[in-house]
């Protein structure tokens, strides 16, 4: 494992030269291995104007702590010049993320001194293709206080057929509705601005017309914020989310939860009708 140092978040904007590459030069064939690399930037405080300007686009409180997913949104940085810096085998522009997973063991505080980790995790087999991870760490000094995993998607031919695939069957939790909110057309731009995701499919519907979206669709990982801003957390806990379909900009849709014991279902759903656009699970630990 190779470990490449940072004395600060490296610039997400730096790597757009390459990932624009990628369209013009494909990847060779052949077999696909993801790097032996691990990012880390070993010292740094957050912003907190940058972290106010998050907490106002995804509706957290300015508390004085951070949002575990804040970091993981940071750890994006990394990862873009990951997939840009190094041998990595796939397209960028198309991947698509399916899941995310954040964890935090206490309350993180907006000043406390952090190091923030990024590496690879394996490829997998997907009925649409393969999959693969990016793992996150975020420390402050030797304690593990947030650790995300990001799940991406490589659509590609598979000799799997999904048809064949044995399903478990889902059982759906009695939700109870919770809110309902008007998704603005402009939430994808907003978004981009704090996360540095500027991916052309969030941005406007001229855009993402050219990527065969009808509209703007809205960014998973803001999705999944919008809803953790709206459930009262345990000081540890884990958030896992699964992306289903596209919420497309503007959009009306409905947010709703259930409960067993400390832990928590919840599902953001279109309003019309009714149709999934994020499940999750909250789990206490």
């Amino acid at each position: 494992m190779n470990t490449r140092h940072f004395s600060q978040l490296p610039k997400p904007y730096l790597a757009y030269p390459k990932v624009v590459q990628g369209l013009i030069f494909k990847k060779p064939k052949g077999e696909k291995v993801l790097p032996q690399v691990e990012y880390v930037v070993d010292s740094f405080k957050v912003d907190p104007k940058h972290l106010k300007a998050y907490n106002a686009v995804c509706g957290f409180k300015n508390n004085g702590y951070i949002p575990a997913i804040y970091l993981a949104v940071l750890s994006q940085s990394l990862q873009m010049h990951m997939m840009t810096q190094e041998a990595f085998p796939f397209a960028i522009l198309g991947l698509v993320h399916i899941r995310n997973q954040v964890s935090q063991s206490r309350k993180i505080g907006v000043n406390e001194s952090l190091s923030l980790s990024c590496q690879f995790g394996e490829l997998k087999p997907h009925d649409k293709g393969v999959q693969f991870d990016f793992i996150t760490t975020a420390k402050v000094g030797n304690e593990v206080v947030m650790q995300g995993v990001t799940t991406y998607l490589v659509r590609q031919k598979t000799e799997t057929k999904a048809a064949t695939k044995a399903k478990k069957e889902e059982t759906r939790p009695n939700y109870t509705l919770q809110a309902e909110w008007a998704v603005s057309e402009n939430t994808g731009r907003r978004y981009a601005l704090t996360s540095g995701d500027f991916n052309l499919i969030h941005i406007h519907a001229i855009t993402a017309k050219a990527f065969g979206f009808k509209q703007a669709i809205a960014h998973g990982m803001w999705s999944k914020a919008k809803a953790l801003a709206n459930l009262t957390l345990p000081d540890s806990y884990e958030a896992d989310v699964w992306f289903k379909l596209p919420m497309y900009l503007p959009s009306n849709v409905e947010f709703l939860t259930t409960q067993v014991g400390k832990d928590i279902d919840f599902m953001i759903q279109n309003s019309k009708n009714k149709k999934p656009h994020v499940t999750g699970h909250i789990t206490a630990r």
